[in-house]
């Protein structure tokens, strides 16, 4: 399981830089396991940057997303596929979506969870945030404005806590999979889950990397639910 996270860190920053050169490098350095949401992000960038490489890799990257088939991998290899030329682009509005932010928002506590989404820029908006821009005075102008703003409603935590149990399912070390399930019992169990991987680091690293596709993919459906279609903001490259 070790460099997972090496990876996931290479792809994160590609990603988020924008550099689809990068992207295909970070993609060059082992299995793509459990990266194939941000993997497809960033080839959506290198497909639209030109980078020789893209269009082989995006091919690969849907075919193995159509094959795991976990939520919102079928939306993200239709978003590749049209990307290629090879199918029409889904009927869904385009926006720029931090995924990570989004997903915190709906898996989060539904206590004080929730918010919103600025349609016109893509902005993920907690509702403490927006609560607190209330309560200074400094809310936007068009803050009713139905048309400007998507309502994000927290789903709580069961998800996430499906994801340990697959994760446990799918280890083939025993001893450490009957550790884990008895960890996730009760109440505290994220906390004691992450502490039994935290001896086995290289464990550790591949539970993240599955944690963030799962939960990434989970938020591109929602949006996708929703009439939209996730995208990473295309920054130009400095030279």
């Amino acid at each position: 399981m070790g460099g997972v996270d090496d990876r996931l860190v290479a792809l994160r920053s590609a990603v988020f830089d924008g550099d689809g050169e990068r992207v295909v490098v970070a993609l060059s350095r082992g299995p793509w396991g459990d990266l194939l949401q941000r993997a497809g992000d960033g080839l959506i960038i290198a497909l639209a940057q030109g980078v020789e490489e893209a269009p082989d890799l995006s091919r690969r990257c849907a075919r193995q997303l159509r094959a795991r088939a976990w939520e919102g991998d079928d939306d993200l290899a239709e978003q590749l596929e049209a990307a290629l030329g090879d199918r029409p682009a889904p009927m869904l509005r385009p926006l720029p979506v931090d995924l990570e932010e989004l997903a915190g928002i709906l898996e989060g506590d539904p206590a004080h969870g929730g918010g919103r989404i600025d349609l016109h820029t893509g902005e993920v908006r907690p509702q403490a945030a927006i609560d607190y821009a209330r309560e200074q005075g400094e809310q936007d102008p068009d803050d009713e404005d139905p048309d400007r703003w998507l309502a994000v409603w927290c789903e709580g935590s069961r998800d996430a806590y499906r994801d340990m149990e697959n994760f446990i399912d799918a280890l083939d070390e025993e001893d450490l999979a009957e550790h884990l399930a008895i960890a996730i019992s009760g109440r505290g169990a994220f906390r004691r889950f992450k502490d039994v991987l935290g001896r086995r680091p290289g464990e550790l690293e591949a539970w993240y990397a599955f944690s963030d596709d799962r939960q990434r993919g989970r938020a591109r459906a929602w949006l996708a639910a929703a009439g939209y279609s996730a995208r990473v903001p295309l920054r130009p490259i400095a030279t």
